[in-house]
């Protein structure tokens, strides 16, 4: 039976050390400001962002939520995202997922600074990413929050061969660039993969990372014996319950480390998005932080 990669452990440890970092900042008479754009009324988003709230509350971060109704305009998005590039008590700006259609998200993204991007998703910082450069850059959370977690459990990475399943900005592509730079040979899949070149794939894989939004995707069967299984997927079923991308029963008799659903990844991402938002507050200040998840 494969270990089962607790993610609410390790996020907890992480979110102490970035509550130190914090009260490093502190210390100096800084507080860590996070600006939360709520455009709509989706009640996942709304829920979302108060666990996002509760959480920076406890770590010693500053975050204010801006909410707007659903037929808020694209010129009162950009309005309030540019008084927040200038308001030196805001140090990290994340405009929630989804927007309602009237709104661009590319073109909201790339109107936040990218000194304030906490998602990594500006060009600048994700051409960064892809372009294999070092350096302090926010880098999209869910996939930092995945290293994180590998590094956490020891997972050897050098050489080895990963594949993952989606290519979104959110997370298939930056955990892409990131496994790379960890001297990872990586594959990424989609949904226009052939079944069979799936299975083929899967079958060499020594670290998968499913992000793809379809419930059971990924059966215990495709999977190599041993193989590190990161599963970000996040479906409800009709029942109420929540599951993953991979069927976890068949999973966790043949991977060698597995990630739940919920309990998994879900808690890492919060936690990195802290750890992001303190290093964009300490580097805004010209002030040297250690990485978080060296010291957990």
């Amino acid at each position: 039976m494969a270990k089962i990669i607790d993610g609410k452990a390790i996020a907890k440890k992480l979110r102490a050390v970035v509550a130190k970092q914090a009260a490093v900042l502190k210390e100096q008479a800084i507080t860590p400001g996070l600006a939360v754009i709520l455009v709509g009324d989706d009640p996942a988003s709304e829920i979302y962002v108060r666990s996002k709230e509760r959480a920076a509350a406890k770590v010693g971060v500053d975050a204010k939520t801006f909410k707007y109704p659903n037929d808020a305009t694209e010129e009162e998005i950009l309005t309030q995202i540019n008084a927040l590039n200038q308001d030196e008590t805001v140090d990290a700006i994340l405009v929630q997922s989804p927007v309602p259609s009237q709104i661009n998200e590319q073109t909201i993204q790339e109107a936040i600074l990218p000194a304030k991007d906490v998602d990594g998703f500006h060009p600048e910082n994700s051409g960064r990413l892809f372009a294999g450069q070092t350096g302090n850059y926010p880098v999209a959370n869910t996939p930092r929050g995945v290293m994180t977690m590998l590094h956490h459990e020891a997972i050897d990475l050098d050489g080895k061969h990963a594949v993952v399943l989606g290519r979104s900005i959110l997370v298939g592509r930056p955990m892409f660039a990131l496994l790379q730079k960890a001297n990872v040979s990586v594959t990424l899949l989609h949904r226009y993969t052939p079944a069979d070149l799936r299975r083929q794939l899967l079958a060499t894989a020594d670290i998968v990372v499913v992000a793809t939004g379809v419930p059971d995707l990924i059966m215990g069967a495709d999977l190599k014996p041993g193989a590190t299984v990161i599963d970000v997927g996040m479906n409800r079923l009709p029942n109420n319950k929540l599951v993953g991308d991979v069927n976890f029963d068949t999973a966790q008799k043949v991977a060698g480390a597995i990630t739940p659903v919920p309990g998994g990844v879900g808690p890492m991402t919060i936690a990195t998005l802290l750890e992001t938002t303190v290093e964009l507050a300490a580097h805004h200040h010209h002030i040297e932080l250690e990485h978080g998840w060296q010291n957990i």
